[in-house]
């Protein structure tokens, strides 16, 4: 009897390991979902997650609208790219501008037509060449 007892408290014994290291991964993942946040690189594990940055107030100018940069910058960018290489394509364009392609679709179609470019293909053509 002696034999069974030990063998079963082992086997309960090995069991509560098993459910303690699978309640640590689901307790770290419910921290990670509810924004319980990411540690940093170097940071150690019971460090509390960095306070987010302060937002600097953007000052802008009478009847500028937040949030917004003005001036068609990301088209201007986009014109002077096209300019500096005829026949460059939007993936092309995107990777030199650091952004995602899906805004040039946007964009692109604008300075159409506005007359500033022309698409041949899949490549894009100042409008005066």
């Amino acid at each position: 009897m002696a034999g069974f007892v030990d063998t079963t408290v082992k086997e309960i014994d090995e069991r509560l390991l098993e459910l303690k290291d699978e309640v640590a991964k689901l307790e770290a993942a419910r921290s990670a979902l509810i924004g319980g946040g990411r540690r940093g690189p170097g940071r150690p594990r019971n460090a509390a997650p960095a306070a987010a940055p302060r937002r600097r107030r953007a000052t802008r100018g009478p009847g500028r609208p937040r949030g917004r940069r003005g001036g068609n910058t990301r088209a201007n960018q986009a014109l002077e790219l096209v300019r500096g290489k005829p026949g460059i394509t939007i993936p092309e364009i995107a990777t030199a501008m650091g952004i995602e392609p899906n805004y040039l679709y946007r964009v692109m179609p604008k300075l159409v037509s506005d007359g500033q470019v022309r698409r041949d293909g899949q490549g894009w053509h100042p409008a005066s060449s």
